[in-house]
């Protein structure tokens, strides 16, 4: 039985763990090479050990997405190993700081700034023109619930979603007739590790939030993402996917 993904190269960031680590293996298993990217070279190459032991195939390369020469390297890897690149999950994320907007911290914002906005059209800048010597590709870019609505307490991440929203929509417009396809995915709170330390109040608070009465899986996520990358998408472009419980339906 023929595999959606054989023959295709796909890069995955921040795919150590969580959304990017069920993507990354997922595709590995529908017969993607996947290049896996984290910041710390062990992480990424447990992942790739998980698929390779699967039966797929993979390379783990470490690097900080926030820096420019560090995305384009995991881009040079990724057609030196494989001979071309089709796919990108350009997922990688951090939290960053909290309060008002006169309170938060310079710094902190441009660094959140830098890993959750400006990686991603890092990530594009570098991977569209492989793509298009290969004769076209897909994207899947990760926002947020919080790139389509607001928190008054998370100003810079709520400002690097909304970007990334539109980063994607305009690069979808830029790059449809030449065989792109560019489309975001909008998760709500995702149950994760690390909500494992979160106080009880805390935990049912995030459940609260969300009218399907629980939190999601990165499973759930993986499997919209694989739909946005595969060819059954074909006629989807500059699209917003929330994957949220309702919860920006309230």
């Amino acid at each position: 039985m023929t595999k959606q993904f054989e023959d295709k190269t796909a890069i995955v960031t921040g795919g150590g763990s969580g959304i990017g680590k069920a993507v990354a293996v997922a595709l590995g298993a529908q017969g993607a090479n996947v290049v896996v990217n984290d910041l710390k070279q062990e992480v990424a190459q447990a992942v790739v050990d998980e698929i390779v032991a699967a039966g797929g195939r993979g390379l783990a390369v470490a690097g900080n997405v926030g820096k420019a020469d560090d995305v384009k390297a995991v881009v040079d890897a990724a057609v030196t190993e494989f001979g071309a690149l089709h796919l990108a999950f350009n997922n990688a994320g951090i939290g960053g700081p909290l309060g008002l907007t006169a309170d938060i911290d310079i710094e902190g914002y441009l660094s959140l700034m830098d890993v959750n906005l400006h990686s991603v059209f890092y990530g594009m800048h570098y991977q569209i023109p492989e793509m298009l010597k290969a004769g076209g590709g897909a994207i899947v870019n990760t926002s947020s619930i919080l790139g389509v609505v607001g928190d008054a307490t998370a100003v810079p991440y709520v400002a690097a979603k909304h970007g990334v929203a539109g980063m994607t929509k305009a690069t979808a417009l830029g790059y449809a007739e030449q065989g792109i396809r560019v489309n975001s995915v909008h998760p709500g709170y995702i149950d994760t590790p690390l909500l494992a330390n979160l106080p009880k109040e805390a935990y049912d608070g995030l459940v609260a939030k969300h009218p399907i009465g629980r939190l999601g899986t990165s499973e759930e996520v993986a499997e919209v993402v694989l739909f946005l990358l595969s060819d059954k998408a074909s006629f989807v472009t500059g699209a917003q996917y929330l994957v949220d419980g309702a919860y920006t339906s309230i």
